[in-house]
C-alpha cells in the first residue's frame, strides 16, 4: 500500500492496482493520478464545500453506495461540517480543503466529486446556481447545446455571467457564481425561472416540464438547486464506461464540442496546455434580484398534464428493471410497435444509501383500445426495508 505525498501529508493509497474503468484498464492509481494532474482546477470546484461520498468501491460497472456522514476512521487533517436534513437528523459531511483530502476521498472509491453549493462559511446560503440539461433519449447533441446558449442569455439578461461545462454524462451544465445572500429556497426559485424563461426562448428545444412523461427536448433541470442536492463538480471524472471528465470550457469552445472529447486520458494534456477555464469564477458573483423578479412576474407553472403511464417495476439495479420491462413487453406484444424511445421512462431513485430503478412506460401514442392497465409489478423493490448488496 503505497503512500502519496500530497500537501504536505502522505496520503495511503489502498489497492492501487484495482480497475475502475474495465473498457480501459484504468486503476485507482490511475484516478488518483488524473486528479493530482488536474488538482488546481478540481479544487476550485470541491473546496470548502461539504460533500457527499458517492463511493464506487467495486468499480463503475457496479452500483455506487451514497455515505453522507465522514467515516469515523479518518485522519486527523480531514475536516468536516454538520448538514441537517429535513428529517430532523444531522450529520459530519466531508470538506475537501486541499489536494491530500481530495486524493484520500478518491482512494476511498470516489471516481466523481459531489459537494453541495455552499460553503462552510454559510452552510444555509448558497453561492452557486447550478442548471443541469438534460436531454429525452433521441435528443441530439447540438440541440442541448443549442438550449446552453439560450441558457447563457437568459443569465445574462438578468445580471449573471455564465460558465459552461460538459457533465461528463449525457447533459450538459451551465453554472453562475451568486452572493452567498439567498436561501436556498430562492436559489431554486430563481433556477426555476431560468428554466421558464428558456423554454419560452426556445419553445421547440427546451422544457421546464417537471414531470418527466410530458417532457420533450432538453429539460432544463433547476431542482438541482434544491436543499440537498448535489451535481459532479467541475473535472469530476464520471463513472461512465470511456471515464469522460465533467470538463469547464470557454463559451467559444461551446459550439461543435464533443463530450466524448474530455476524458481521463486527454483532460491532463488540455489542462496543462490552456489551464482552467473557470480560474476567474470567483471573480463574478452576482446578483439574484433580477432572475427573483422575473420569477414573480412569470405566470403559475401549467398544472399537470392527465399521461396515461403505467408502472412497470422497481428494481435494486437498473439492468433488473431493464429485464422486468423486457418481461412486460414480451406479455404485451400488440403495445411495443406504437412506444417511442421517450416513452419508456427510466428513472434513478435516490434510496437510503444507493439508488434503485422504477420503470414507466407512457401509452401516450398506443390506442387507448389497446393500453393495458396498471398490473401488478414484474419486480417490486423496497429500497427502505431490503438491505443493499
Amino acid at each position: 500500500m503505497p503512500d502519496i505525498e500530497a500537501a504536505g501529508r502522505n496520503v495511503r493509497v489502498t489497492s492501487p492496482d484495482k480497475v475502475v474503468f474495465p473498457r480501459g484498464g484504468h486503476t485507482k492509481l490511475d484516478l488518483i493520478g488524473y486528479y493530482r494532474a488536474v488538482a488546481e482546477g478540481a479544487l476550485r470546484g470541491v473546496a470548502g464545500r461539504p460533500m457527499i461520498l458517492k463511493r464506487y468501491v467495486h468499480g463503475v460497472e457496479r452500483e455506487a453506495f451514497f455515505q453522507k456522514r465522514a467515516p469515523a476512521k479518518r485522519p486527523d487533517w480531514i475536516e468536516v461540517a454538520e448538514l441537517r436534513y429535513r428529517s430532523g437528523t444531522s450529520a459530519e459531511e466531508v470538506v475537501v480543503g486541499d489536494l491530500a483530502a481530495l486524493l484520500w476521498v478518491v482512494n476511498l472509491g470516489c471516481v466523481d466529486l459531489n459537494p453541495h453549493p455552499v460553503r462552510v462559511a454559510d452552510l444555509a446560503r448558497p453561492d452557486e446556481l447550478r442548471i443541469d440539461l438534460d436531454p429525452v433519449p433521441g435528443v441530439p447533441w447540438g440541440q442541448v447545446l443549442e438550449v446552453a446558449q439560450v441558457s447563457r442569455e437568459v443569465l445574462a439578461d438578468h445580471g449573471l455571467t455564465a460558465w459552461p461545462k460538459t457533465s461528463g454524462s449525457r447533459g450538459f451544465h451551465v453554472y453562475a457564481r451568486i452572493e452567498p445572500r439567498w436561501s436556498f429556497a430562492d436559489v431554486r426559485a430563481a433556477a426555476e425561472a431560468v428554466a421558464r424563461e428558456v423554454e419560452r426562448r426556445a419553445p421547440g428545444l427546451a422544457t421546464s416540464r417537471w414531470w418527466k412523461e410530458e417532457r420533450h427536448g432538453v429539460f432544463v433541470d433547476y431542482n438541482q438547486n434544491a436543499y440537498d442536492h448535489t451535481v459532479a463538480s467541475a473535472y469530476s471524472v464520471r463513472p461512465v464506461p470511456d471515464a469522460r471528465v465533467s470538463t469547464p470550457l470557454t463559451w467559444d469552445e461551446v459550439p461543435g464540442c464533443r463530450p466524448g472529447a474530455y476524458t481521463v486520458d486527454t483532460v491532463p494534456a488540455r489542462y496543462a496546455a490552456i489551464g482552467d477555464p473557470w480560474e476567474d469564477m470567483d471573480l463574478y458573483p452576482g446578483s439574484l434580484t433580477g432572475l427573483l423578479e422575473l420569477a414573480e412576474s412569470q405566470e403559475p407553472p401549467p398544472e399537470r398534464l392527465e399521461v396515461p403511464v403505467v408502472e412497470i417495476a422497481r428494481t435494486q439495479h437498473q439492468d433488473e428493471g431493464l429485464a422486468a420491462l423486457g418481461r412486460w413487453k414480451a406479455g404485451h406484444p400488440e403495445v411495443v410497435p406504437y412506444l417511442e424511445p421517450t416513452d419508456v421512462l427510466v428513472d434513478a431513485m435516490r434510496g437510503r444509501s444507493s439508488t434503485w430503478t422504477r420503470i414507466r412506460v407512457n401509452l401516450q401514442h398506443v390506442p387507448e383500445h389497446l393500453r393495458p392497465d396498471q398490473e401488478p409489478l414484474e419486480a417490486d423493490y423496497n429500497p427502505w426495508t431490503q438491505a443493499a448488496d
